[in-house]
């Protein structure tokens, strides 16, 4: 018989996974930026580890992250409830429930906005592919995965955070 304790259950409604308690990894000036911003990692409650799921929640003027664009890792996402503003390096377009985008490895930078007045609920999906490395095109950043696979933060010239 199996220990109830210790087994990843099969199936959980979404919503009861705990949101992440740091709301970004970003340094200041941009951890504050991420204020709106609520992630609830359930690739992480299963014990993913090819890749990451997340249920992201942006009220009313929240970001997902920096423009950012990734070299080595895909991304997807899938909406869910409200209606964000898909922000590209040349366009912006407002998306609705049903609508889903994805960014390969080494193309547009891009990022979420919540420009409306309700909450946004969307689905984030990506690998977690050693040596990935962001680029951030408007800000004064740039990330490389570490072996350890936490993020190391530095400005564009090299000095550290």
């Amino acid at each position: 018989m199996t220990d109830e304790t210790t087994r990843t259950p099969g199936a959980i409604a979404a919503q009861s996974v705990a949101a992440r308690t740091k709301p970004s990894n970003y340094p200041e000036p941009f951890f504050s930026r991420m204020a709106g911003r609520t992630k609830r990692q359930l690739g992480d409650f299963f014990s993913l580890s090819n890749f990451g799921v997340n249920l992201t929640e942006l009220s009313p003027g929240g970001e997902s992250a920096l423009l950012h664009a990734h070299t080595k890792q895909d991304e997807f996402i899938y909406v869910l409830e409200g209606h964000p503003t898909l922000v590209t390096e040349a366009d912006e377009t407002v998306l609705a429930p049903g609508m889903c985008a994805g960014f390969p490895a080494g193309g547009e930078a891009h990022q979420l906005v919540n420009r409306s007045d309700a909450i946004v609920r969307y689905l984030e999906i990506g690998d977690r592919r050693p040596g990935d490395s962001a680029t951030y095109p408007k800000d004064d950043i740039q990330a490389d995965l570490g072996p350890d696979g936490q993020w190391v933060f530095s400005r564009k010239d090299g000095s550290a955070y």
